[in-house]
């Protein structure tokens, strides 16, 4: 027997519709290129998204077709998120930081119709042009008056391109099921893989995002995605904050810029922001040399990779910030666990408590997850034992865009392997100790790079740090810690050392310390695993003899 309740299709659509309808004067806020700060409403931007879906129609662009985005984070970035797929067509997100031959595969992997640029971006795609035989139009995300001279072919301005439509536009009623983006992993080892969203994941995935023991978004709330829209759906933001009627604030190009964040914060009231501990460690950086505050942040959101408890600290003693983990994956679109305190937990000692912090959460409704050995057996969830961590649910990837093997992603019993390594405690806390590819196996036992890492950073002589493995003859690998000293630059491998000792076991204390200017990231902004070990592929270890 089925209930007799009506089966109103879950579309991102539905998201606009609610919107207009009860948060339309919600303001969206963005520093652009061609403009310092730019405001409108939620009203004008979907307003602005009918025309543009009408001249997607113009273009000839057909239902299910890619069109692609090479930008920021602003509001034409965000118009182009709901014209798109409320037409029925796929939004492909590209990550411009990818390598020009990464972005050339995807695109024609993609085979995009047109690709939406930033203005900035132009010279690169002049020069991958010739390599995109399926791309018959580029659009700039720019008014007239700042067009570029270029010589890509079929150049349209697309603020020109929106002032010819009509803003009456029907959207389609949509199945559920159908696609509304794409976004590629950034490809670490071999080509990129797509992963294509439906209307149905992304909704209840909206959902989930706005809980309170989640991000806990509400209408009062001035939200800044520093996570670039290009990088997993945005982590969502350009749904769940329009949802709740929430303020959005958009840093265009200024991602990475302490000052340009602290003053968008403090200017638009800004209480909840997410991004990447790189981001964080520029903007805190800039508090401290400026000696300026944060006075209405609330609390900020960090993923990508392990926040060290050193960000979380500063943020909450200095600024009355409180800092949340959370954790999730491309193919997860994206979020899976985040990080609140369950009730009584504010009474931990100081110890006890910033060992959950550390921890990338809990597991958020529509995510199921589990830890399993070498022989795929599940291990108990008690805080000691890690394992292989997979995940399944109802927002994550049941195979990847056109591989030609189908069912791929997923193992025998449905369960997607995410290549990281985890425990879970009795609480249900997750923490990664690392990624499968990276884990350090040394005598038969691990250690976990990622712990390390967050050791050495609480150190205030450390600006950043890796871990890697290196072959022994002993103990088959060894620890070696890869750091960028902090201003002054006089710390030194004993002192270091020393520092360790008190905050890890003996036998995980890395062999060698090595300084440096730089250490390799990745599109996403993680340290590149890869890159080290290339570069200190035949490093020897001075405890590495043949006695």
């Amino acid at each position: 027997m089925h209930g007799l309740m009506m089966n109103t299709p879950l579309t991102i659509t539905s998201i606009m519709r609610h919107v207009e309808r009860n948060s339309p004067e919600g303001e969206i806020v963005s520093v652009t290129a061609d403009q310092p700060l730019h405001r409108l409403t939620y009203r004008q931007a979907f307003a602005r998204a009918r025309k543009l879906a009408n001249a997607l129609n113009r273009l000839g662009i057909a239902s299910s077709e890619r069109v692609a985005t090479l930008a920021w984070n602003d509001y034409r970035h965000f118009e182009l998120y709901y014209a798109i797929s409320c037409a029925g067509l796929v939004l492909h997100t590209i990550n411009p930081r990818l390598f020009a031959e990464q972005i050339e595969y995807i695109v024609n992997h993609a085979e995009d119709r047109y690709i939406f640029t930033d203005v900035m971006f132009v010279p690169l795609l002049e020069k991958l042009a010739p390599q995109l035989p399926g791309v018959e139009g580029y659009v700039v995300m720019t008014d007239a008056a700042h067009m570029p001279q270029s010589t890509l072919p079929n150049l349209l301005c697309y603020e020109t391109l929106l002032e010819a439509e009509s803003e009456d536009f029907e959207w389609p009623e949509l199945d559920e099921n159908t696609a509304s983006a794409l976004c590629y992993t950034s490809g670490t080892t071999g080509n990129p893989k797509g992963v294509l969203y439906s209307h149905r994941a992304t909704v209840l995935h909206t959902y989930a995002s706005a809980l309170p023991d989640v991000m806990n978004l509400r209408a009062g709330d001035v939200v800044l995605p520093v996570v670039p829209l290009f990088h997993a759906n945005g982590w969502g933001t350009t749904y769940t904050v329009p949802m709740v009627g929430a303020k959005l604030v958009f840093p265009g190009p200024k991602l990475g810029d302490g000052e340009t964040l602290h003053r968008l914060m403090e200017s638009e009231g800004v209480t909840a922001a997410l991004g990447v501990p790189t981001v964080w460690l520029a903007l805190l950086q800039y508090l401290r040399d400026s000696g300026v505050t944060l006075t209405t942040l609330q609390r900020t959101i960090v993923g990508g990779s392990a926040c060290p408890l050193a960000i979380m600290d500063e943020f909450r003693e200095k600024h009355g910030v409180e800092t949340h983990h959370a954790w999730g994956m491309t193919e997860m679109s994206p979020l899976g666990t985040f990080n609140s305190l369950l009730p009584g937990m504010e009474t931990l000692d100081h110890q006890a408590l910033q060992a959950v912090r550390a921890k990338q959460g809990r597991a958020v409704y529509g995510v199921e997850m589990k830890i399993v050995d070498d022989e795929g057996n599940e291990l108990p969830w008690d805080g000691e034992r890690f394992g292989t961590l997979k995940v399944r649910g109802p927002w994550i990837a049941s195979d990847y865009y056109r591989t030609g093997e189908k069912g791929s992603a997923l193992d025998s019993k449905g369960w997607f392997n995410t290549g990281d390594v985890a425990t879970i405690d009795a609480s249900g806390y997750m923490q990664i100790t690392d990624r499968t590819k990276d884990v350090i196996k040394s005598g038969g036992e691990w250690i976990s790079s990622i712990d390390l890492e967050n050791a050495a950073v609480a150190h205030p002589g450390v600006l950043e740090a890796a871990v890697i493995g290196v072959a022994h003859a002993k103990w088959a690998e060894r620890p070696l810690m890869i750091v960028v000293p902090g201003e002054g630059g006089n710390l030194d491998k004993e002192t270091l050392l020393e520092f360790l000792a008190a905050h890890v076991a003996k036998w995980w204390l890395p062999d060698d310390i090595v300084f440096v200017d730089e250490i390799p990231h990745t599109a996403t902004g993680k340290i590149s695993k890869v890159g080290l070990r290339e570069r200190f592929g035949d490093y020897r270890l001075p405890t590495d003899t043949e006695d």
